[in-house]
C-alpha cells in the first residue's frame, strides 16, 4: 500500500473508488444502468461502505459523481481556453481533446452531465439540479475567457450558452455514428465565429 493511500485511510478510498466507478458507468452507460451491485463490484471497495459513505444511495452516489467529472472537465477546459492567446485556437484545442477522448474510448464515453441529464433530470430534481450547476460552471468558464478576448459580459454569456449548446450536440452526434466528424465540423464553425 502507498503511504498516500495509507494516510488518506480505507474510508476516504473507498469513498474515492465508489466515485471513480460511478462516474466511468454514467459517462459510458447513464444513470439508470449503472447498478449499485456493479459499481461495488467494479469499484473493489467493501459493500457495506457504500452507505456509510452515500446514505441516500444511488442518487446521492451520481450527485457527488457528477460534480467530480464536472470538477475534472470544468478545469481541463479552463486550462486549454487558457492555453492560446487566439480564442479560436483555445476553442478548438478544447474539441481536439474530446474528440481525441471520444475516439480513444471506442466511443464509448460520453458526456457524464448529458448522459445523466438526457435520461434522470425529468425523474430526478436532485440529479437535474446537479447537472444544471455542472452545465453553468462551464459556461462560466467559457463566458470568462470569451469576456477576456473583449467580449461584453452578456455577449460572453450567450456565446458561451452557444459554444456549449454546439459542443454537446457535437459529443451526441459523434457518439452516436462512431465518428469525430461532428466534433471537427463544430470545431472549425468556432474557429470561424471566434474571428
Amino acid at each position: 500500500m502507498s503511504a498516500e493511500r495509507a494516510s488518506r485511510g480505507p474510508e476516504r478510498s473507498s469513498r474515492d473508488a465508489f466515485i471513480a466507478t460511478t462516474a466511468k458507468l454514467l459517462r459510458r452507460r447513464g444513470y439508470a444502468a449503472s447498478g449499485l451491485n456493479e459499481i461495488v463490484t467494479r469499484s473493489g471497495a467493501p459493500k457495506g461502505s457504500l452507505y456509510f459513505h452515500f446514505p441516500g444511495g444511488k442518487e446521492q452516489l451520481a450527485i457527488a459523481a457528477m460534480e467530480h467529472s464536472g470538477g475534472q472537465l470544468q478545469a481541463g477546459i479552463a486550462q486549454l481556453l487558457a492555453s492560446s492567446e487566439d480564442l479560436g485556437e483555445a476553442l478548438a484545442r478544447v474539441l481536439d481533446a474530446l474528440a481525441a477522448g471520444l475516439q480513444a474510448s471506442g466511443f464509448r464515453d460520453g458526456c457524464p452531465i448529458a448522459t445523466v441529464a438526457l435520461e434522470a433530470a425529468s425523474e430526478s430534481e436532485p440529479l437535474r439540479a446537479s447537472a444544471a450547476a455542472v452545465f453553468d460552471a462551464w459556461l462560466a468558464v467559457i463566458a470568462e475567457r470569451l469576456r477576456s478576448a473583449g467580449l461584453s459580459a452578456p455577449a460572453a454569456e450567450r456565446r458561451a450558452l452557444l459554444v456549449l449548446a454546439a459542443i454537446e450536440g457535437a459529443l451526441i452526434l459523434a457518439r452516436a455514428r462512431h465518428d469525430v466528424g461532428p466534433l471537427h465540423a463544430v470545431r472549425e464553425e468556432l474557429l470561424a465565429l471566434a474571428v
